[in-house]
Formats: structure tokens, sequence, C-alpha cells
């Protein structure tokens, strides 16, 4: 299945900022495969602290990177193992709500091995959890793309979500 066919009064630009660079392998591929179906705009912006800095001084760098992958006005969606987990209908609608009232620029946060900082968490808009057990933080960007795909399908009525 191709395209759930977004059109562009009702598009969304979603940028997806990410501690870490993803190499070439499965991971990169799912990424590609669920984020070019998507007729909405993703754009995958990765950051990286290579200092050996200690925990603390490390996360908080990492959020003045992944911050500064913010576009201006976005909607910050924080992916956290403490957040809210949607299913994929809750998800779709949250997104449909925010696009038609005009908050049609979302960015998704994706932290580094320690998680985000506690400041960053606490300034999101959202804190997302895409279930209760830990997931590679590689492997987090194809399944949310596969989530943004599918809520675009669900907004659509396209038949993906149920095939």
């Amino acid at each position: 299945m191709g395209r759930c066919g977004a059109d562009g009064s009702h598009s969304l630009n979603l940028t997806l900022a990410a501690v870490g660079r993803c190499k070439p392998g499965p991971e990169k591929t799912l990424f590609d495969h669920y984020s070019g179906r998507l007729g909405w705009r993703l754009t995958l912006k990765e950051v990286e602290e290579k200092r050996p800095l200690p925990v603390p001084e490390r996360m908080a760098r990492e959020a003045q990177l992944l911050r500064g992958c913010i576009p201006k006005g976005a909607v910050v969606v924080a992916l956290d193992e403490r957040g809210k987990s949607l299913t994929s209908p809750a998800f779709a609608e949250l997104l449909g709500q925010w696009r038609d009232t005009g908050r049609g620029e979302i960015a998704f946060l994706i932290g580094g091995a320690d998680g985000h900082e506690p400041a960053l968490r606490q300034s999101a808009d959202l804190l997302l959890c895409l279930g209760a057990m830990t997931w590679p933080h590689m492997l987090v960007r194809g399944l949310l793309a596969e989530q943004l795909y599918r809520a675009e399908c669900i907004l659509a009525n396209h038949p993906y979500h149920r095939v």
C-alpha cells in the first residue's frame, strides 16, 4: 500500500529530533520505509554529544541540542517511558486536533540512553510512551514513523489501519 493521501490543506509538518546517528541497517530501513509512505512532511534531525560528560551534564547538553531542532511554534512531543500511552486511533485524533486548530508543526523528541532531562520533559506539550517495554532508540524511530503513517491513514479513512 502506498500513501494515505494527505492533501496540502490538511497537512502536518513533522520534525523527528533524535539523539544519535542511525547507521545503515534494519532500523534505518524500517524508518525509511514508513517515513517514505507519509504524505505529511517528516524531517529527521539527528544530534550527538560526543564528549564523555557526566550523565546530568550529558542529558542537559542533549536537551539543548534537541531544543535547537524544534521549529518555532511547534507542538513538542517528548517520547518518554513515563509518558501517556495512546491507542493508534487516539494518537490520530490528537494529531488531527492539532492540525485542525492550526498547530500543524509538531516536533517529536527522542532522547539519549538516559532519557530526557527533567526540564525538557516538563516543558513538552505531551510526554508520549510507545508502551511499557523498553525499546532501542534507533528502533523507536521506525515505530514512531509507522504510527505517524497509521495516524495519517486513520484520518484519511484509508483501510491501512485495519488491513
